[in-house]
């Protein structure tokens, strides 16, 4: 996927600034802050949309849900935080690569209850 934006930031091609990385995992800071933390939690391995996604996904999509917790603690957002996906143009997913939005750091409960 040589066009896509986030396997090129997985590839090095584009800089980040990274929060976490394995063989499997990156996570990163969002440059459009939708919260006082967002970070980024994108699987290696090019996903498009969690509608695609089937049994052969388990090891990435559980991998990103276990890496978000262990950000949000290592960032201090501590229990308090949101784990958001779009699938879909129509849901607002504008980069298909499939990846988890982690928000938090608020100071209150937030307006836009889910």
């Amino acid at each position: 996927m040589t066009e896509c934006i986030f396997c090129k930031i997985v590839a090095g091609s584009i800089p980040s600034k990274k929060v976490y990385e394995d063989e499997h995992i990156l996570a990163f800071h969002t440059m459009e802050p939708q919260a006082p933390k967002h970070i980024l939690v994108v699987p290696k391995k090019h996903i498009s949309r969690l509608a695609d996604v089937g049994e052969e996904n388990l090891d990435e999509l559980g991998r990103c849900q276990v890496v978000a917790a262990k950000i949000a603690k290592d960032e201090g957002i501590g229990e308090a935080f949101r784990v958001v996906i779009n699938s879909g143009e129509k849901a607002g997913q504008s980069v298909f690569h499939i990846h988890y939005h982690l928000l938090g750091g608020w100071e209150k409960t937030p307006d836009d209850s889910l």
